[in-house]
């Protein structure tokens, strides 16, 4: 497998992206930095009543200013796999015992297939990056995730208040998506699982 051949550079890819560690959900930065994640959901603006408008527009405002550091606002634009959403299609035809479901399982696939022909389908996510700095001298962990909680909790209840879902990710899932940025390709055919990411850091491969 490509993603367990040591690489032949003389810096590791952690020091290559700047990442120490991550651990329970948290970045570990150089020079005492932390980071955490927070995955959003979306909403239609547009689509909204202007009485619905203003109150978003008054909870943003005051979400801003209640903001106790400053925040990174992510937007990742992936495109969509149809061929491995229409892969579980097909294998849930085959389970099907009636033939009137197989048939429509067959000319759904083929309507989609039919709808994204010689175009692409673009997914967006959007993350929202919390930072930290510790300035003394003693590295306490505990303190630090302790902050960013507070943070963290802080901005989701605000984020909530205007109907948007949040998430914060653990660590697996920062992790993997530093691997879509890092190997676009590979991600939909060699997916990251904890076992993997066990079985790097124990032979020292990243």
């Amino acid at each position: 497998m490509w993603l367990l051949n040591k690489s032949k550079s003389k810096t590791n890819s952690r020091k290559q992206i700047e990442i120490k560690e991550v651990r329970n959900g948290i970045l570990i930065l150089p020079n005492h930095e932390y980071r955490l994640v927070i995955k959003t959901s979306s909403i239609n603006f547009e689509l909204k009543s202007e009485e619905e408008q203003d109150v978003i527009i008054d909870s943003y405002q005051n979400f801003l200013n209640s903001l106790p550091c400053n925040l990174q606002i992510l937007v990742r634009v992936r495109e969509v796999d149809i061929d491995q959403y229409l892969e579980q299609m097909m294998r849930s035809k085959d389970m099907e015992k009636q033939t009137v479901y197989k048939n429509q399982i067959t000319n759904y696939c083929q309507f989609i297939k039919n709808l994204v022909s010689g175009n692409k389908i673009l997914s967006r996510h959007f993350y929202i990056v919390v930072p930290y700095r510790h300035e003394g001298k003693k590295r306490d962990f505990e303190l630090v995730k302790e902050q960013l909680h507070i943070t963290r909790d802080l901005i989701m209840k605000s984020l909530e208040k205007m109907g948007i879902k949040t998430k914060a990710l653990d660590s697996l899932e920062i992790l993997d998506l530093f691997y879509s940025f890092y190997n676009p390709s590979q991600i939909k055919t060699q997916e990251l699982k904890s076992e993997t990411i066990e079985a790097l850091l124990r032979n020292n491969y990243v």
